[in-house]
């Protein structure tokens, strides 16, 4: 039970989940809480258990990558029986293989999915913070993202909801060693062959940056992303149509630069929802040629540029 010290956090952490879904989903939404083990996702667990007793399930995800993992999850099904809380171990079907990170984030998160309709949560939580925000960000900076890309680790993401993207690394370690959470530490996180492990160890050396105002310009961008997405798709609405010889047309592009971009592969989209999105040097090098009145291949489209775009499947190529 939280102590009269630890009552802020409690406090603090119920403010931050109605700020992100409503005081009335806040008050009776059922709650998953996806807990590695390790401090920050335990630290979560207990500020979820506190802040909403009765209605917290937790779940661990065993990726079968290293034989410490089985362990360290019975370590937290043992801490939910001691505080009647219910808890899954979840292990993927399929092996992980190719990229380890991506591949074991997406068999996570189709895991927890999969645990959520099968429960009837409504919310799954997970403890990224505001250091794994600004490494997000740098990381992707890094990459040449745009408005999209810098919005980062988004706070609602579908079903899921991430609570702590305004809390330090140091104050959930501080959590976890107050209230005598039992964690672990993942080795992975010390492998410096992935990005992120590096880069996080690059920044233990750059105390001058601020990963909460990081998390702030990453929920600015965030904001701007869903302006921009709006107002495609209200222009998209009035000005992409099909005409009968099988070709869509834009019939509006006197907009600025970024919007230019996102109406092309709106285009595209019409034409083939499961068509790839063109980006970076492709979309920009076809917008200046569609500018100048040119016609543009972009994958498996022709694109006629000119006071209207207009878009049309591409030859099939003889294969001979």
């Amino acid at each position: 039970m939280p102590n009269a010290a630890s009552e802020p956090d409690v406090a603090r952490f119920r403010e931050h989940c109605i700020a992100l879904i409503g005081a009335e989903a806040a008050e009776k939404a059922q709650l998953g809480v996806a807990v590695s083990g390790g401090p920050d996702s335990m630290a979560l667990l207990w500020l979820a258990v506190q802040a909403f007793p009765g209605r917290v399930r937790a779940a661990t995800v065993d990726h079968k990558l290293r034989p410490e993992a089985r362990a360290e999850a019975e370590m937290v099904a043992r801490w939910c029986a001691d505080n009647h809380v219910p808890h899954d171990i979840l292990t993927p079907l399929e092996p992980i293989r190719g990229s380890i990170q991506s591949a074991a984030r997406a068999a996570r998160y189709a895991l927890l999915e999969s645990r959520r309709t099968e429960h009837g949560i409504d919310w799954i939580m997970t403890a990224h913070h505001a250091d794994d925000q600004l490494e997000t960000l740098l990381m992707r900076m890094n990459r040449s993202s745009g408005v999209g890309g810098l919005a980062g680790v988004r706070a609602v993401n579908g079903y899921v909801m991430r609570p702590l993207l305004g809390w330090r690394r140091a104050e959930l370690a501080r959590i976890a060693d107050e209230q005598g959470l039992p964690h672990v530490h993942d080795p992975s996180n010390d492998d410096t062959r992935f990005d992120r492990v590096e880069m996080r160890q690059n920044l233990a050396q750059a105390d001058w940056l601020d990963p909460l105002a990081a998390a702030r310009s990453a929920a600015a961008c965030a904001d701007a992303e869903d302006a921009l997405a709006w107002m495609v798709e209200e222009i998209a609405a009035r000005h992409i149509t099909q005409d009968g010889a099988g070709r869509w047309v834009l019939t509006r592009h006197d907009v600025p630069r970024e919007i230019q971009r996102r109406l092309i592969q709106r285009l595209i989209a019409s034409a083939d929802p499961d068509a790839p999105a063109p980006r970076g040097e492709t979309i920009d090098q076809a917008l200046v040629q569609l500018l100048c009145g040119k016609r543009v291949s972009v994958g498996s489209w022709l694109i006629d540029g000119g006071k209207q775009w207009t878009l049309r499947a591409a030859p099939q190529r003889n294969s001979r």
